[in-house]
């Protein structure tokens, strides 16, 4: 992300707005809790973009939350070419509906237990986990706006249940958050029973998004990367799966039901 055109506007507007409440890069230092040299690393680009560094100057300078809000773009930059599409519509859905048939879906996870899903990924280094987790963990705002999205998730059964001795303590955690999430009126969460063996989900995950504008975009994962999917026939056939999919799983209340039972043992 250093280098790139947001970051550089981020690093001018933090110089600007410090210069404009005619602090000195020490006096500016003292009140976000940093180092005059720390922040002439942060102003010259040679220290990298701090959240909390920019979430202290936002408070200290009064810019009702810009610079973060200029990082969160940074980071939207800075996400490989084939995600920005998705994400674009995932953040301007009236609707979202999502099925995983390995994981708890990404706007729903808790920040443990989506670090512990990114670190799985050896190739990653510390740095690139934390940031990956700050998009992730921003990406859920979509849920918490004013007027959010109505959330439809399905979730297997044997999600909940994947969780040895050590992944406990995050997995009782991580099903709590989702009986709390599922309580909100614009988020449901269905699980498919682990008696149901076979059906068309299981090919992979996907994600459908309704936009304001009245159609439907669809993102499907794999290994490598992800497809945006927007051809009319291809939503279609995405749209059928959902509806075959949905219809596995479990009504609203047995499905917390569920949740419940899984993680009673454990607590």
């Amino acid at each position: 992300m250093e280098g790139e055109p947001t970051s550089e506007l981020i690093r001018a507007q933090l110089r600007r707005l410090r210069l404009n409440a005619e602090l000195s890069q020490e006096e500016f230092g003292k009140l976000v809790h940093y180092s005059g040299s720390q922040v002439s690393a942060v102003e010259l680009g040679q220290r990298p973009l701090d959240r909390l560094f920019l979430k202290r100057a936002d408070e200290v300078l009064g810019t009702d939350g810009l610079l973060m809000s200029l990082l969160k773009l940074a980071e939207r930059d800075g996400q490989p070419s084939w995600l920005r599409p998705w994400l674009e519509a995932e953040q301007n859905a009236r609707q979202l509906r999502c099925y995983h048939p390995t994981l708890i879906p990404g706007l729903l996870q808790t920040e443990h237990y989506a670090r512990a899903v990114i670190r799985a990924d050896d190739m990653l280094s510390d740095g690139e986990v934390e940031k990956r987790l700050a998009v992730r963990m921003d990406r859920q705002s979509v849920l918490a706006q004013p007027d959010p999205p109505k959330f439809v998730a399905v979730i297997e059964e044997a999600v909940l249940r994947r969780a040895d001795e050590g992944f406990r303590g995050l997995m009782v955690q991580q099903i709590a958050h989702l009986i709390e999430c599922a309580e909100r009126p614009h988020i449901s969460v269905h699980v498919v029973p682990a008696e149901v063996s076979a059906h068309v989900g299981l090919a992979g995950p996907f994600t459908l998004a309704h936009g304001s504008d009245g159609g439907w975009v669809g993102h499907l994962e794999s290994q490598l990367s992800g497809t945006t999917v927007d051809r009319d026939e291809e939503v279609a056939i995405l749209l059928a799966r959902w509806e075959s999919v949905r219809s596995e799983a479990l009504p609203r209340r047995q499905s917390t039901l569920l949740m419940k039972e899984v993680m009673t043992p454990w607590t």
